[in-house]
């Protein structure tokens, strides 16, 4: 399971204000004084060579008129991704590609257009989390022809991209800012993904982001699902982070579910996840820690959690997973981070010791 460092990158948003509804001013009231430009100098100059990308929200984080002295603040990092920011502007409270005037409909396709541009300037991957998509109370919306509306507008923006050579990544939520959030599951991400392909527009270029919380907060098994995704060629992206699984928490990667996180680093390992350039980004929301130090012990945790993905007996996990048999794989796994014979004999000698 030998492969080289996988790249990350880490959403610029973990270091803004970090509101919530009870301290809507943030826990960092001091970022509202930064522009932009010198957010990133303070980051880049904090984090140095430990992160080799960044992540931005268009319009909000990075548009046409700040890509270049946001990619010269960047310094050696590079602009990773452009996610799609529309949820959080006020007029697209009942929706942006779903709202129910269609002036806006097509303003919020238009928008996104002009984002998937930023994006191939900066030669940097376009993310869709169509977290306001979606609805809050039974009887409120007509599903048929919003998920018509929804499916259209994706198709038109992935059509747009595909022209340009820009990846896009499709990015799954239950709730949040929409409570019921219509592309809500990994399921009805590929239903979307299939229906676009329906619609003749090219999807070679479409894939996944798998943030690792949304999973953990529907209950879906992150290992699993990367190794269903990377069979079907649809694996493009990671947002790390993990959290109690009931709410988007973003903390540090491994903080909890750490034998799901242990266990989707030896599926990223073997299905050699990074060869072609895919990087492990860092969704995270630092509400009340340092948020360079937060983002610095999340890089050194999954790294760590990667080495042990990486000192496993895969061939010994491999045998056990083929008897599906629970007990060889846990002690292959564990034998990896120390549970070894020698471990094994010093518990069974201070038992004896302590009966005798």
């Amino acid at each position: 399971m030998t492969i080289k460092r996988v790249k990350n990158s880490v959403g610029i948003w973990a270091f803004g204000a970090n509101a919530t509804r009870f301290m809507p001013g943030g826990y960092h009231p001091e970022t509202f004084r930064e522009d932009m430009p010198s957010k990133v100098r303070r980051v880049v100059d904090g984090l140095g060579d430990l992160i080799d990308g960044y992540e931005f929200h268009y319009p909000s984080e990075v548009s046409e008129d700040n890509l270049d002295v946001i990619v010269e603040a960047l310094g050696d990092a590079d602009l990773y991704a452009v996610a799609l920011g529309l949820f959080s502007m006020p007029k697209y409270a009942l929706g942006s590609f779903i709202n129910p005037d269609p002036k806006l409909r097509r303003e919020a396709v238009d928008t996104a257009k002009r984002g998937v541009d930023v994006a191939a300037q900066a030669g940097a991957k376009f993310i869709i989390w169509p977290g306001g998509e979606g609805y809050n109370y039974p009887f409120q919306i007509p599903y048929g022809q919003v998920w018509q509306s929804f499916i259209g507008a994706i198709a038109e923006i992935v059509d747009y991209a595909h022209g340009k050579g820009v990846t896009v990544l499709l990015e799954h939520k239950n709730s949040e800012p929409a409570m019921k959030i219509l592309m809500r599951n990994i399921g009805m991400t590929l239903h979307v993904i299939h229906k676009v392909a329906e619609a003749g527009v090219p999807t070679d270029l479409l894939k996944v982001n798998m943030d690792w919380q949304h999973l953990i907060m529907n209950g879906e098994t992150l290992a699993e699902y990367a190794a269903l995704l990377s069979n079907e060629g649809l694996l493009g992206h990671h947002h790390g982070n993990s959290g109690w699984g009931t709410f988007d928490d973003d903390n540090m990667t491994g903080a909890t579910c750490f034998m799901e996180t242990l266990e989707l680093a030896v599926e990223l390992r073997r299905a050699g996840y990074g060869r072609d350039g895919e990087r492990i980004g860092f969704d995270l929301f630092p509400y009340t820690e340092d948020q360079i130090e937060a983002v610095r012990q999340n890089v050194y945790q999954w790294e760590f959690i990667d080495s042990i993905a990486a000192r496993i007996d895969d061939n010994a996990l491999a045998e056990a997973q083929a008897q599906h048999d629970a007990v060889a794989a846990y002690k292959t796994v564990y034998q990896a981070m120390g549970l070894d014979e020698s471990f094994r004999q010093s518990v069974n000698l201070r038992r004896r010791s302590h009966g005798a």
